[in-house]
């Protein structure tokens, strides 16, 4: 963590138990401590905490970077008991708004003090009863429950935004190593906890609410920039789970977000990204529009294949980074096609039965029968699952080959079909940025580089005349602030990466896929269940 975030962080932990000085050192002599004392940040946590009869230890949980936050609070609820205090919306103001809470009660104990119970009853009045007292009393079952609910809801919500938390695999990019319906746990120490951009959000919830036709569960009104505490890079093969970098701005429909990405619908309207192809969405009521911060755009999960400084490049399907040919995890699947022996026709009881895995309810089938006057299958397969198919008595082995996309499909980044003409299968070799490191601003590194320094960086770009300029001056280089990683799904030929949006900046990084905890599929998938991702 920076010295600065720690310093930031600290310096909150002090104004939450200064500020209510002023109220507690007229309530300290109440309960025969001195005035003083209120006014000694932590110290005087450590008198509350005798006053109230209260463990001490918790004073020091007080210095737990952020958890410390939410335990002053816990101090200051337990102080106000000691004066009488047990109302729920006593307590709320009590640990949310203690500066002017306790001065408040220090008038009304005074106020009671002179009025001895008989306008309000001795049981209501402010006034120091002593921790025998507040043991003595006791809450309503309904209090029991809310107070217990407020405990898991602030406890699940820390661990959630700092420890790890839970998603599922809603599609197959990631199969075979991940399969839909997996639910997974997701490091967020492992490349060090990010903090929350949107801190002002419903707990439990990422950008929506559930059933209001896309109303935000999150408020703009404080943004953070980015912070990573503990900050550790992505290695290369990880699987990763990040917010889309194209999914800051979307086509608020169930059936765009990012399934239908708003910036690839205005490069199909006439293959520019100009602003009056961009009016052209924005005034059509049919595609209302919604833009997320960081944090709150769509999670996405693939696997690290490259990362900062590397140069990638695909070639008939095979991806070399730097060079070299890359990892292929055993689980992850790309598409062969075959031939029967004699035209004999071959099901799909005939391959799971042979231990062959075959989706076939996510729009794109993993096995398909000859289509037309075709005789070839085609299927999607593992490594491990090819040797299988090659061994199968009604299977021509000689005939199965991997299946490359052919020339000329160029709907792959950086959509700028002058300088590139990428496909998912055959891909020129491009850097990926990485912090220090500086490029030439020629037109075809524009092309792949312009959103990164324009949007991620959040600098002005310019290009006029041949030129560009970057925050008004002119560049004709650019070193790069963050880290960049290329993600692709192990479903090579089903998956929306890398290869159609570009890099990922650490910023979106949100953490790693670590464990299965549990998987269904027709019922328990058992053997799923606890296993590490690899």
């Amino acid at each position: 963590m920076p010295v600065q975030d720690i310093l930031i962080v600290y310096l909150i932990s002090i104004l939450l138990v200064f500020l209510p000085s002023y109220g507690l050192s007229k309530l300290f002599p109440k309960a025969g401590q001195e005035a003083w004392k209120a006014y000694v940040p932590f110290y005087n946590t450590w008198v509350m905490q005798e006053i109230a009869g209260r463990p001490k230890h918790w004073v020091f949980w007080q210095f737990i970077p952020v958890v410390g936050w939410f335990i002053t609070p816990g101090i200051f609820i337990e102080f106000a008991k000691v004066f009488n205090r047990f109302s729920f919306l006593e307590h709320i103001c009590a640990s949310l708004f203690a500066p002017f809470y306790f001065p408040w009660l220090a008038q009304k104990v005074d106020a009671a003090a002179k009025d001895t119970g008989k306008k309000y009853g001795k049981d209501y009045i402010a006034r120091f009863i002593g921790p025998e007292a507040v043991r003595k009393h006791k809450k309503a079952a309904w209090r029991e429950w809310v107070d217990a609910a407020i405990f898991a809801i602030v406890a699940a919500t820390l661990i959630r935004t700092f420890i790890f938390e839970a998603y599922t695999i809603p599609t197959s990019s990631m199969e075979k190593t991940l399969l839909v319906k997996d639910f997974l746990f997701v490091s967020k120490l492992s490349y060090g906890t990010r903090i929350p951009n949107t801190p002002l959000s419903v707990p439990f919830l990422h950008n929506y609410m559930p059933g209001s036709s896309g109303y935000k569960s999150y408020s703009t009104a404080i943004e953070i920039p980015y912070r990573r505490w503990f900050a550790s890079p992505v290695k290369r093969n990880d699987n990763v789970v990040f917010n889309y970098p194209e999914g800051d701005t979307v086509i608020n429909r169930p059936d765009f977000q990012s399934a239908q990405p708003y910036y690839d619908i205005i490069r199909n309207l006439d293959g520019t990204f100009n602003d009056q192809t961009r009016q052209q969405i924005l005034s059509n009521p049919d595609y209302p529009i919604a833009v997320h911060p960081v944090d709150k755009t769509d999670n996405y999960i693939k696997r690290c294949v490259g990362i900062a400084g590397d140069s990638i490049k695909i070639v008939n399907g095979i991806l070399y980074v730097n060079n070299e040919p890359a990892f292929v995890s055993p689980t992850s699947a790309t598409y062969y096609t075959f031939s029967s022996v004699n035209n004999v026709a071959i099901g799909t009881d005939y391959l799971t039965d042979a231990g062959i895995r075959l989706n076939q309810n996510d729009g794109m089938n993993d096995f398909m029968g000859p289509q037309g006057n075709s005789t070839e299958y085609k299927i999607n397969l593992t490594l491990t699952e090819l040797e299988i198919l090659k061994k199968l008595p009604l299977v021509n082995a000689a005939s199965i080959k991997k299946e490359i996309d052919p020339d000329g499909i160029y709907a792959t980044f950086p959509q700028d079909t002058t300088y590139f003409k990428n496909s998912r299968d055959n891909f020129e070799q491009i850097w990926i940025p990485k912090k220090g490191g500086t490029v030439q601003l020629t037109p075809k590194n524009m092309a792949l580089y312009r959103r990164a320094i324009g949007f991620y960086e959040h600098n002005k770009l310019e290009e006029r005349g041949g030129k560009v300029f970057i925050n008004g001056q002119e560049a004709t280089t650019y070193t790069f602030k963050m880290d960049y990683y290329w993600m692709m799904g192990d479903n090579r030929h089903k998956s929306q990466d890398s290869r159609y949006w570009g890099f990922v900046p650490e910023d979106r990084i949100v953490g790693k896929a670590w464990m299965i905890w549990f998987s269904w599929e027709n019922g328990p998938r058992w053997k799923r269940l606890f296993n590490i991702i690899k």
